[in-house]
């Protein structure tokens, strides 16, 4: 996950580098004689790898616009503070400072997600964002009995 925008300036670099690598690659293994098939396969994991750093770059995108995604899954809730903070355009130090914690406080929860993070915990670092989410029950039909 990019963080910051140190992370994402260096994330966009590497998917430029990854992108002429794997042209590169892609050109040598057909001229050894490779099948398209056998290529495609060789270059799997270069490929999957590119993916994930591109789904990253495109999460933190939007999490500047603040353009969030609606989640049913309350496990999310780390994920959401961090995109807040994002939005906010607030470093991690300024949130630290907010918070009354220090800055390695804030990139341990960061790095892990707030894992374990209490509700409380939770409406501080919303509180000292100016931010409020929203929760809801989707109605669920019940079969019949």
């Amino acid at each position: 996950m990019i963080r910051n925008e140190r992370e994402y300036k260096e994330a966009l670099s590497r998917l430029e580098r990854d992108n002429e690598a794997i042209a590169a690659q892609k050109r040598a293994l057909l001229e050894s004689g490779l099948s398209e098939e056998e290529v495609e396969r060789g270059l799997g994991p270069l490929l999957s790898f590119r993916a994930q750093l591109k789904e990253d770059v495109e999460w933190y995108e939007r999490a500047r616009r603040r353009e969030f995604r609606v989640s049913h899954d309350v496990r999310d809730i780390g994920h959401m503070l961090i995109a807040l903070r994002i939005a906010n355009g607030l470093t991690q130090k300024e949130l630290a400072k907010k918070l009354g914690v220090s800055e390695a406080q804030v990139s341990r929860d960061e790095r892990n997600e707030y894992h374990g993070i209490t509700v409380e915990r939770a409406q501080r670092i919303l509180n000292a964002m100016g931010e409020t989410i929203r929760f809801g029950v989707d109605e669920r039909t019940l079969a019949p009995a």
